[in-house]
């Protein structure tokens, strides 16, 4: 169990939070929520023993291992796959104790322990959380410093899922996933056995996923029982209930304070008075109810609203030789607010880039207004900020006219207040530099919205507040975003990029999950499974073919078989050694040499097994790529 009780903490002279008491119980699943610098990675800190308290207590188990997601990952030529397994670090050294080990009995009891903690199979649950964050077979080999910083970013992540932890720490896992990926690591979290915190500002990923909220807010901290929309409604009721008390309260006040004026010099009430006056001193104020809510901006009506805004004929577009998407056809027309829906790679990105005019299509035509105005917001585009220059220089570039004070107003909308506004962007955080990169495309009044994972980096009140204002905007919008409440909030129509295709979506957002498992299960199910049309329309050619491929290939196969009987056969060879070698006396003086005859056997035993399992994988491979150059 985690304890904290009355802890305090201060980064600085600044105070995060104090008074912190409440109880976290093994296998609950809390959300650590609260605007941004209030204290919510500083808290995971503490967890980590990276910082202590400033007054206060906080206990968790000694014998509880803790994982995390590491914030830088190294640059290093070892695969995927290898980079992933290093987070079960009592795998990776059971692994080299067994390589290094030369005691028969202690090799043994190291065996025996990797058979508990299922090591044998953990190339093959390293390659399942891979393939869950979105990683193709062939990306799992590939060497880490190959990819970029965001599906770095994944395999830091999956690093953190290997580890057979009793408390996981996630901050903000799902910044660098796409919808399909969330959608898998949600059901993950549900199926965690472990106590898992988690930072999100992933309304329906909170709701999926957390038992629990854990909110800190004025330098106070509350934990609240339920999910996150449980806790939206608990709070909003215990808010009303501290301004209903606020305001009776300040009424009290006032009524005592007129008294004590109106009577203090009258001796008759002198006491009263006096009594009044003390009344108010212990009084323990209420202070009135706080949201935080610092963010308020709109879109400006387009001035002008062609239609259609943007039409494609024929397109297709890649990169390099790769074609993406094939021959698209797509009209966009004024106010549509439609959001695109794909599996990973599928080319929602490469399609808002098409849309943009930053990719070129490679076939079709592409034919946009005279008058649209567009306003593309990608992760590129944070990039493109002046480190040098500060927001109030940003919107001077789009507007040299602009006024101090009228730059102040708007900028303030999205959270630069103050000296901020003249601030240099370079220390700014993600957060930040996204909200600026925001505002600068909502004050050029476009009327096509592109947008793709507009909402990475920014919290929960900066997400409400860009979702009621796409949903005023009255131009048009594509979005590609993993947060479907922004999604469900903004979008009244859904277009599905698949297969190098897009096409409308016929149902709702909740119901994408249902399609990706539908979709999962079609790729992986054996023909037999598939459409009966599709059966139907091709069955003599697949079953002359079938034969065909048999005749082929049953020499391979027969081959593939006697090696696993093999294999059936060496493996018993094994367990019976290892049974001898596990026997106490085998250890004994007198049968030395009996000993060092089955470490021998053992040895060259292990040996034919690695032979004969690599001529296995190589046939079974071989069996493989004919069986799919078949089917294509």
């Amino acid at each position: 169990m985690i304890s904290f009780d009355d802890v305090a903490l201060r980064r600085g002279t600044r105070l995060l939070f104090e008074g912190a008491s409440f109880r976290i119980h093994p296998g609950q699943k809390v959300a650590l929520t609260g605007r941004n610098g209030t204290g919510k990675s500083s808290l995971f800190s503490m967890l980590l023993r990276e910082l202590e308290t400033d007054n206060g207590t906080l206990q968790l188990p000694d014998s509880w291992v803790i994982a995390h997601v590491a914030q830088q990952t190294p640059d290093s030529d070892r695969s995927a796959l290898d980079f992933t397994l290093d987070g079960d670090t009592e795998l990776r050294e059971l692994q080299n104790a067994i390589e290094q080990e030369k005691d028969g009995h202690r090799h043994a009891e190291l065996l025996a322990r990797y058979e508990v903690i299922d090591g044998y199979c953990a190339e093959s649950r390293a390659a399942q959380l891979l393939n869950g964050l979105g990683f193709s077979p062939e990306q799992v080999m590939q060497p880490v410093n190959s990819f970029s910083g965001g599906w770095r970013m994944r395999l830091n992540l999956a690093q953190a899922l290997m580890c057979r932890s009793d408390l996981l720490l996630l901050d903000e896992p799902t910044n660098h996933l796409d919808l399909d990926a969330v959608i898998w690591l949600e059901q993950y979290l549900r199926d965690y056995q472990g106590t898992l915190l988690l930072i999100s500002h992933d309304r329906d990923f909170l709701d999926q996923v957390a038992t629990h909220v854990l909110h800190i807010e004025q330098q106070g901290v509350v934990l609240y029982k339920g999910n996150y929309s449980t806790f939206e409604v608990t709070r909003s009721e215990r808010l009303a209930q501290q301004q209903a008390a606020h305001e009776k309260q300040q009424a009290e006040i006032k009524h005592m304070r007129q008294f004590v004026e109106r009577f203090r010099a009258k001796a008759t009430k002198a006491k009263q008075a006096q009594s009044r006056l003390k009344a108010l001193e212990r009084m323990t104020l209420i202070s009135s109810a706080h949201v935080d809510s610092p963010f308020h901006f709109s879109f400006a009506e387009p001035e002008k609203q062609p239609n259609p805004l943007l039409r494609l004929e024929q397109c297709s577009a890649g990169y390099g030789d790769k074609e993406i998407l094939t021959t698209i056809n797509l009209e966009i027309q004024q106010q549509q607010h439609i959001g695109l829906l794909g599996p990973n790679g599928a080319g929602k990105s490469t399609l808002i880039k098409l849309i943009a005019g930053t990719l070129a299509q490679t076939r079709g035509k592409r034919t946009l207004a005279q008058d649209c105005k567009i306003g593309y917001f990608a992760q590129h585009q944070l990039e493109q900020l002046h480190p040098q220059h500060s927001p109030f220089d940003h919107l001077r570039q789009l507007d040299a006219a602009i006024s101090d004070q009228r730059a102040r107003d708007f900028l303030g909308g999205f959270g630069f207040n103050g000296d901020r506004v003249y601030e240099k962007v370079a220390p700014f955080s993600g957060g930040e530099k996204a909200r600026l990169a925001l505002a600068l495309i909502v004050y050029q009044k476009p009327n096509l919205l592109l947008l793709d994972e507009p909402t990475n980096h920014l919290d929960i009140e900066m997400r409400h507040a860009l979702a009621q204002a796409l949903q005023e905007f009255k131009g048009a919008m594509l979005i590609v975003s993993h947060d479907r409440f922004l999604m469900r909030a903004t979008c009244d129509q859904l277009l599905l990029v698949d297969a190098g295709s897009v096409a409308p979506f016929d149902d709702d957002l909740d119901h994408y999950p249902a399609w990706i498992a539908a979709r999962l299960q079609e790729q992986s199910a054996p023909e037999s499974n598939r459409s009966n049309a599709s059966q139907a329309q091709d069955r003599k050619d697949k079953k002359r073919k079938e034969a065909e491929q048999r005749k082929r290939l049953a020499p391979l196969k027969k081959l593939i078989s006697q090696l696993e009987k093999q294999l059936d056969d060496l493996n018993r060879q094994k367990s019976a050694i290892e049974e001898q070698m596990a026997e106490p006396g085998i250890y004994d003086e007198e049968n030395k040499e009996r000993l060092k005859q089955l470490i021998a056997d053992n040895s060259s035993i292990e040996q034919q097994i690695a032979t004969a399992e690599e001529s296995w994988m190589e046939k079974l491979e071989e069996l493989e790529a004919e069986t799919a150059s078949q089917s294509a």
